[in-house]
């Protein structure tokens, strides 16, 4: 197939064209020809007025739900949602059913991900089940295809686990991410502690819980001088440790999630079950401090943290649902509304370029001769995201009915694409 896309702004730091308008043609998958006013033939043509072309963005963690939760995310309709997101590769976390915590599971998402548009990669399970207790085969599950280790939404409570995992991984040059959450600090907590948790009459969820486990495995990373990623980090303390452990050399790096930097607690005076979420939306003045440091440059990358759930587990007593909302299809769109003043090179930064080189995936660039890796999206396009966007096989988003400022256009992964 032959594909042009039409005055595309290209953002792109490793390419001979970075910052320039051109047109980009695309045979069977490889960027062959970039230029002004090419003299091409195409089957399909993109010419848009406002459209920007980057290398494909990466969602560092995200929940597909299957195996064993398939009524909630298939590995296909997370791919359809990712892509609708923007997002030509996506990290998918290991809470499923077996979890994927060996080689069959592993290779289970990536043989079963192989046609679809958006390219899959499993993080495999630090310990057995998730459970905290017995390391996994990591080793298995990075010869099979694994490109990190992480109990996803359970975080791993005990610090000599933990630091055998960080020993262990180093071996093969492996990374662990962590969700910082300390379980024993008010484990029955639903939302952050505060004001707004007492004018609700909920019970509170300090932010103490998440900055000692990041002050904690700092750390434990310095001392076996090992990988560490923090994902779904949301107070200023939390990334002032972590900034002062980049400063004396560990290997650290973290995310925050776009509903972070949208949302904060006095967001949920309606009790809206779809803004339960773990990390909680913590107070207004721990959402700007979020936000300057996504401006500084003091995050690394974004981790949409798309949880689906089926209407069963989001309708009901707050007490009871589930936590977490889906993120892939509206992530770039809140960033863009959220934080305008923040330049489209960043967002790339954050979304594409920073995530492949801290989790090891082959580098991509919009260069002639290199394979098409690409995300088109309309940074000034002004929309209104409704139910008819989602994709996912769940709707729990809070953003139904939000107007919002940045679009996606499409993705085109070498061969496969999914473009208006």
């Amino acid at each position: 197939m032959k594909l042009l896309i039409k005055n595309a702004r290209v953002t792109d730091p490793a390419s001979p064209h970075n910052g320039q308008t051109a047109d980009i043609f695309i045979e069977n998958g490889t960027i062959t020809r970039i230029g002004n006013n090419l003299p091409v033939s195409a089957d399909k043509t993109i010419d848009i007025s406002g459209l920007y072309a980057s290398p494909g963005w990466v969602d560092v963690f995200a929940n597909f739900a299957d195996p064993g939760y398939e009524y909630k995310e298939t590995l296909e309709s997370g791919a359809a949602a990712a892509a609708a997101g923007g997002f030509t590769d996506v990290l998918v976390i290991p809470n499923t059913k077996p979890v994927l915590q060996n080689k069959a599971a592993v290779e289970y998402v990536t043989h079963k991900s192989q046609q679809l548009p958006v390219s899959i990669h499993p993080i495999g399970a630090i310990t057995k089940n998730t459970e905290g207790k017995e390391l996994a085969e990591m080793y298995d599950m990075k010869t099979s295809g694994a490109v990190a280790f992480s109990d996803g939404l359970d975080c791993v409570q005990s610090a000599g686990l933990l630091v055998k995992a960080l020993q262990y991984v180093k071996a093969f040059d492996g990374i662990i991410i962590q969700l910082p959450d300390d379980k024993s600090i008010n484990p029955h907590g639903l939302i952050n502690e505060g004001i707004v948790s007492t004018q609700l009459g909920l019970p509170g969820k300090p932010a103490m819980a998440e900055e000692l486990v990041v002050e904690r495995d700092i750390k434990l990373a310095r001392y076996a001088e090992s990988k560490l990623h923090f994902t779904g980090v949301s107070t200023g303390k939390s990334l002032e440790y972590i900034k002062n452990g980049k400063e004396e050399g560990t290997g650290i790096s973290c995310s925050v999630t776009p509903y972070h930097l949208f949302f904060c607690d006095e967001d949920m005076a309606n009790y809206d079950t779809n803004l339960k979420v773990n990390p909680p939306l913590r107070h207004r003045q721990e959402r700007e401090a979020l936000r300057k440091a996504v401006a500084a440059g003091d995050v690394d990358c974004i981790a949409t943290h798309h949880l689906p759930h089926e209407f069963d587990s989001k309708v009901m007593e707050f007490e009871y649902t589930k936590f977490g909302m889906i993120g892939l299809e509206t992530a770039y769109a809140a960033l863009c509304t959220a934080l305008p003043d923040v330049a489209q090179e960043q967002w790339v930064q954050l979304l594409a370029i920073n995530p492949r080189s801290i989790f090891g995936l082959p580098p991509v660039a919009i260069k002639e001769g290199a394979k098409a890796v690409l995300t088109l999206f309309e940074p000034g396009r002004n929309w209104t995201f409704t139910e008819e966007h989602i994709q996912s096989k769940s709707k729990n988003t809070p953003f139904a009915g939000t107007a919002f400022t940045g679009k996606v256009t499409g993705i085109i992964n070498g061969t496969k694409s999914v473009l208006p």
